[in-house]
C-alpha cells in the first residue's frame, strides 16, 4: 500500500508513519520507482494492531518496540469464563455479523433493543464498551474494514444522543460543559460520560467536539458551570496533553472544576485542580464526590 491507502486503512496519519519511521525504525516501506513508499502487508497488519492497542491507552513507544508475540498477547488478553453473560456474548456476535452485512436498520434495532432492556445507564456502562473492543478487535484482526468500524460507531454516538436527547431536560447541580479539544474528534466517550450524568441529574452542556480553549472558558462563564469535562481518545498525541490541560485550567476560574476522561486520561500526569477520570465509575465518584463536598458546609449548620 502506499501511504494515503495506510492513512485510510489503519486511521493512522501520514506524518505519525513517517515520524515513527524517523524516531522508531518501523515501519519500513519499501520505495517505488519514483521514491514514493510502499508498505508489505504485514507491516500494514501490525500497524492495524498499533492502533487498536493505543486505542485501548498503550504508549505508541512501547508497541512499536514490542514483539509480534508481545503485541498478540496484549491483543487478546485471557478473558475469564464468567465475565459476560451469554446472552451478551449473543449480543457481541449479531453486532458484528450485522456490520459485516452492512444492515444498518438491523443494527440500529439491534442496539435500541439492547438499550431497552438494560436501561440506558447499564447499556453505557455495562455493554458499549465490550462492544468497541470486540468491534476493534475485529478490526484489528482485518475482519472488519475501516469504513465498517465507523458504520458502528456512528449508529452508537447517533443512539446515544437520542436517548440523551429523550431525557428530561435536568436542571440539578452540577452544571457541565463537555467538550474536546481542537484536533480531538472522538465524541462517543464523551456522549457516555453526558448520558451518565445527564441521568443522574447534573445539567448537561454538550459543545461537541474540537472547541478552542478560550470559547470554552466563554461557554463555561456563559453557561455559570460549575465542571468543565473534556474528553480526551487513546489517540490524541500525548505529548500534547499536559501542555493543553494546563493551559486550560489556568483559562477557567478556580471555582469551576476541570474534569478529564476518556481513554487517554492514564496517560495524563496528575496536575494541581485537574480531576482524572480514568473509568466511567470514576466519573460517577466524581459526581458523588462533589455534591457530598457540597452538602457538607449546609450539614454543619
Amino acid at each position: 500500500m502506499n501511504i494515503g491507502a495506510v492513512e485510510r486503512d489503519t486511521g493512522l496519519g501520514k506524518d505519525t508513519l513517517r515520524v515513527w519511521e524517523r524516531r522508531y525504525g518501523f515501519p519500513l516501506p519499501d520505495r517505488d520507482d519514483k521514491g514514493e513508499r510502499l508498505y508489505p502487508a504485514d507491516q500494514v497488519a501490525r500497524l492495524r494492531v498499533i492502533r487498536r492497542l493505543m486505542d485501548q491507552g498503550y504508549r505508541p513507544g512501547r508497541l512499536l518496540a514490542a514483539s509480534e508475540a508481545e503485541l498478540a498477547e496484549l491483543s487478546a488478553p485471557p478473558v475469564p469464563v464468567n465475565a459476560t453473560p451469554l446472552v451478551e456474548n449473543s449480543l457481541l456476535l449479531q453486532t458484528l455479523a450485522l456490520i459485516r452485512q452492512h444492515d444498518v436498520p438491523g443494527l440500529r434495532q439491534t442496539l435500541e433493543q439492547a438499550m431497552m432492556r438494560q436501561g440506558l445507564q447499564g447499556f453505557v456502562l455495562n455493554t458499549i464498551a465490550p462492544l468497541n473492543h470486540a468491534v476493534g478487535e475485529a478490526w484489528t484482526r482485518g475482519e472488519l474494514e475501516i469504513f465498517e468500524e465507523h458504520l458502528y460507531s456512528e449508529q452508537m454516538q447517533s443512539l446515544l444522543r437520542r436517548a440523551i436527547g429523550n431525557l428530561t431536560q435536568a436542571t440539578g447541580q452540577p452544571r457541565i460543559v463537555l467538550t474536546t479539544v481542537p484536533e480531538e474528534q472522538h465524541i462517543l466517550g464523551l456522549l457516555m460520560a453526558e448520558a451518565l450524568f445527564a441521568l443522574d441529574g447534573a445539567s448537561c452542556f454538550s459543545l461537541g467536539t474540537q472547541t478552542p480553549l478560550l470559547d470554552i472558558r466563554m461557554a463555561a462563564q456563559a453557561q455559570t458551570a460549575d465542571i468543565v469535562a473534556i474528553s480526551f481518545s487513546a489517540a490524541f498525541p500525548a505529548r500534547q496533553m499536559a501542555p493543553l490541560i494546563s493551559q486550560l485550567r489556568t483559562l477557567l476560574p478556580e471555582n469551576i472544576e476541570l474534569w478529564i476522561g476518556g481513554a487517554g486520561a492514564n496517560r495524563i500526569p496528575a496536575q494541581p485542580g485537574v480531576i482524572l477520570l480514568c473509568g466511567l465509575q470514576d466519573a460517577l465518584s466524581a459526581l458523588a464526590n462533589w455534591r457530598q463536598k457540597r452538602a457538607q458546609p449546609a450539614d454543619g449548620l
